[in-house]
């Protein structure tokens, strides 16, 4: 009858709503949830990635090294001098050193990520790179400890995540041992010393103090907040460390580390507590860090056995 609505209509309406509802939801069971890869850096900054960063710059060498680590290093489009390690890492195309970049090369290179050292990149130049536009992830490791998470959040950036979990949990792992084979040792006083003119060593902040603390040393410059801060040979003298661990060049002992023989009442000096490690070994934020320590442990084992008796 006109004017009289009909029964099938009035249902009708209803039960669509409710039958569209429900095919909705089926189908957002059916499709995967996009979510994007949210990664904080050292100075808390979060960087965020609809999809896995894969090209990558890395404006450091131990920054390239630790990307392989993380299983990205085929994701390695540009970094600096000296990124030796692995192999690999060799043949990556350079675009300047760890103080001055080329940003023409950087962006011509049109990474994903650009990743920055903290206290080595020349900070004027980074904030040219944000200029451009290009994304900017900073770390900066103050501690052994500190190293297995930063390789796994290269590996979440670059979706390599299972690598880097797997290496940064055996990291972990053979840190604790060297932690316990290493506790409540005797304290040796230990003046590293990176080079000779300017005479530099490391603050209290520096990593390599950490790995100097593992081995049950104490870093008689620990009270410098500076990360390589130069000093003179009268500081050293008035410190008066047991034992003084030098770096260098490579794996040759450096010949200046013989200028300390001049002072024979220095204690590293009157026994023979002169020491020398790879540098890329113990100043690298890297896995081979740990190679380093147990280095550097095994040099101040030497300096304790040459205590003299009581």
């Amino acid at each position: 009858m006109p004017g009289v609505p009909d029964a099938g209509a009035t249902n009708s309406a209803p039960m669509k709503i409710a039958l569209f509802s429900l095919l909705t939801a089926v189908a957002s069971l059916s499709l995967p949830a996009h979510a994007d890869i949210v990664v904080p850096d050292d100075l808390g900054n979060e960087m965020r990635l609809a999809v896995p960063a894969r090209r990558i710059v890395a404006l450091a060498p131990h920054l390239a090294e630790n990307l392989y680590a993380a299983g990205a290093g085929d994701h390695l489009v540009g970094t600096v001098e000296y990124s030796d390690f692995p192999p690999a890492a060799k043949a990556v195309p350079r675009i300047g050193n760890h103080a001055r970049i080329d940003l023409e090369a950087v962006a011509a290179l049109k990474p994903d990520v650009v990743l920055v050292w903290e206290s080595g990149n020349n900070k004027a130049q980074v904030e040219r790179l944000r200029g451009l536009g290009l994304r900017v992830f900073v770390t900066q490791p103050g501690s052994l400890a500190d190293i297995p998470g930063e390789i796994e959040r290269l590996g979440r950036l670059a979706g390599t995540e299972a690598i880097a979990r797997a290496a940064g949990e055996a990291l972990r792992q053979r840190l604790a041992r060297l932690q316990a084979a290493n506790a409540a040792k005797p304290v040796v006083r230990t003046f590293y010393q990176i080079w000779r003119a300017p005479l530099t060593t490391v603050g209290g902040l520096q990593i390599i103090s950490d790995a100097i603390r593992l081995c049950g040393g104490e870093n008689v410059f620990g009270h410098l907040t500076q990360m390589a801060p130069t000093v003179t040979v009268e500081s050293v003298l008035v410190a008066d460390p047991e034992a003084i661990v030098a770096t260098g060049m490579g794996d040759a002992r450096p010949d200046w580390l013989s200028d300390w023989d001049a002072w024979p009442r220095l204690t590293a000096v009157r026994r023979g507590n002169l020491f020398h490690i790879n540098p890329d070994l113990m100043q690298r934020h890297t896995a081979r860090l740990l190679d380093g320590t147990e280095q550097l442990c095994a040099r101040l084992d030497t300096a304790r056995s040459r205590r003299p008796a009581r």
